[in-house]
């Protein structure tokens, strides 16, 4: 960023009495986290700020600090508060509201067949006013960030349009489009260092998220080397890298810890099985047969007991004669 773009993105904010913050359609981790690390420090300097998408956030970016700021659009006049809730005709009798201990409680009384809405589906939208800068961050065109806000009033609205894709249309009235960053929020990061800003735990985490987001946790070899120089200030300001590699690790370690656990808990009850059916077949192995002896009486000693193979068995007649040996030749 060169010294005259520079003062005048400072003399912008300076100026400004009422800035608000627009992402575009579906904003990705980067984007979002590098959105709200502008709404929180600009909300540090104690500058009137709002944040608006023209999509609901996704669950992907839920956890990132600071998402249940965003609003859908900048309508709405100063100090106005705007209570939403789905409606289907028919089921609300009345809305009214009452004073209690300094509270106002706004009823909405249900029909005999109650409402089909919980607590969760209720929004709040703080009207930002008219807002008189506009800061656009990672939306190629101004199309993409919807009707956030009424197009008749950008005319009248300063606006800086941020981001890192070289396809970007270059609309605004200051343009901070850096093609070379890995991800919008290095690019953030690295405007807000040179504006002087001090990045607090909660902007830092989000400007990491989203730097990881983008660069694949680093493993992108689009990841420049201003991602690594960001994301180690960020961490020495309290930013915590977490991945999914380490996750997977970590569920890994944990499932062959419970397969090591398991085995050893099943050697001893496997050998009492093998034990047990060793018995068992011991015990249906048959056992030696003795035939019953001929009669009664016991043989006495010398006497010849034929055993049960040997009494269908006859000696041949020739066996008990002499037998003569003769020669092959005469003498």
């Amino acid at each position: 960023m060169d010294k005259t773009t520079l003062q005048r993105l400072k003399d912008a904010i300076a100026k400004s009495n009422s800035i608000g913050i627009a992402v575009g359609q579906n904003p990705s981790i980067d984007e979002m986290g590098a959105a709200l690390s502008l709404y929180l420090l600009l909300k540090s300097a104690n500058k009137r700020v709002s944040i608006a998408s023209p999509t609901d956030p996704i669950v992907e970016i839920s956890s990132l600090v600071g998402i249940d700021r965003v609003q859908r659009n900048f309508g709405g006049d100063a100090g106005d508060l705007v209570v939403s809730f789905p409606y289907k005709e028919g089921e609300i009798e009345k809305v009214s509201y009452t004073l209690e201990n300094n509270f106002l409680n706004i009823i909405v009384k249900s029909s005999e067949q109650g409402l089909s809405f919980d607590e969760q589906d209720v929004r709040y939208n703080r009207g930002s006013g008219s807002i008189d800068l506009l800061l656009v961050v990672g939306a190629a065109s101004l199309e993409q960030i919807g009707d956030v806000i009424d197009s008749q009033k950008l005319a009248n609205i300063s606006i800086i349009n941020i981001d890192n894709d070289p396809n970007n249309q270059n609309y605004g009235d200051i343009v901070l489009v850096s093609p070379d960053a890995s991800s919008v929020s290095e690019h953030v990061g690295d405007i807000v260092l040179t504006l002087g800003f001090t990045l607090e735990q909660d902007a830092s985490q989000n400007l990491l998220s989203g730097i990881m987001n983008a660069t694949n946790n680093f493993q992108d070899p689009r990841a420049s080397s201003l991602a690594f120089e960001i994301s180690a200030f960020l961490m020495k300001h309290g930013a915590q890298r977490m991945n999914n590699q380490s996750t997977t690790r970590y569920s890994q370690y944990n499932e062959q810890s419970a397969a090591t656990t398991l085995s050893q808990q099943s050697v001893p009850s496997i050998k009492q099985q093998v034990t047990q059916l060793q018995q068992e077949e011991s015990v249906r192995q048959p056992q030696a047969v003795q035939q019953p002896m001929q009669s009664n009486a016991m043989p006495e000693y010398g006497d010849r007991v034929e055993l049960p193979d040997e009494q269908n068995e006859k000696p041949p007649l020739d066996w008990l004669t002499p037998k003569v040996y003769k020669g092959s030749s005469e003498v």
